[in-house]
C-alpha cells in the first residue's frame, strides 16, 4: 500500500525542516528555501502563508526579513505540519472523523477491512505525531 502525501505536504515539510536547520540564525527568505529545495517560490509562499496563519511560522518584512519557526524544532511535529496543510491524516476516507462507513460505502456492516484501515491510521498518526522537525534535522525519523 502506498500512502501518498500531496506536493503541498511534501514541500511544506521540506521547507519546515530547512527552517529547523537554520533555527536561531534569524529569518530565512523563502527564495533561499525555494532555491535550495527546487520548489517554486510562488507555491512555497502559498504554503508558508498557511503555516504562518496556523502559528507554526513567523514572518518579518523588510530587507532582513523572512520566515522562521514560531517554536523550537523539537516542539513542532510532522503531524502538526501535515494537519495544517491537509487536515486529517488518514489513508482511507471511511476512517476519517467526519464520516462513517454507512455514509460512504455500500459495504458498511459487512466490511472486513475497515479495522485494518483504522489501525493504519492510528499508527501513521502516532509516527507523525512522535516525529519532530528536530528529529528530521538529526536524521532520526
Amino acid at each position: 500500500m502506498a500512502v501518498k502525501f500531496t506536493a503541498k505536504e511534501q514541500y511544506g515539510l521540506r521547507a519546515m525542516v530547512e527552517l529547523a536547520r537554520r533555527y536561531g540564525d534569524g529569518p530565512v527568505s523563502l527564495s533561499d528555501v525555494a532555491r535550495v529545495h527546487g520548489i517554486s517560490q510562488g507555491y512555497l509562499e502559498h504554503v508558508a502563508a498557511a503555516l504562518r496563519q496556523a502559528g507554526l511560522l513567523i514572518s518579518r518584512r523588510g530587507a532582513a526579513g523572512g520566515y522562521s519557526l514560531a517554536r523550537r524544532p523539537d516542539a513542532i511535529t510532522v503531524g502538526d505540519v501535515i494537519r495544517v496543510l491537509e487536515g486529517e491524516i488518514v489513508p482511507m476516507t471511511c476512517v476519517t472523523d467526519k464520516y462513517t462507513c454507512d455514509t460512504l460505502c455500500a459495504h458498511e456492516g459487512q466490511c472486513a477491512t475497515r479495522d485494518v484501515w483504522l489501525t493504519v491510521r492510528m499508527q501513521l498518526e502516532k509516527t507523525l505525531d512522535n516525529t519532530t522537525l528536530a528529529d528530521l534535522v538529526r536524521g532520526q525519523p
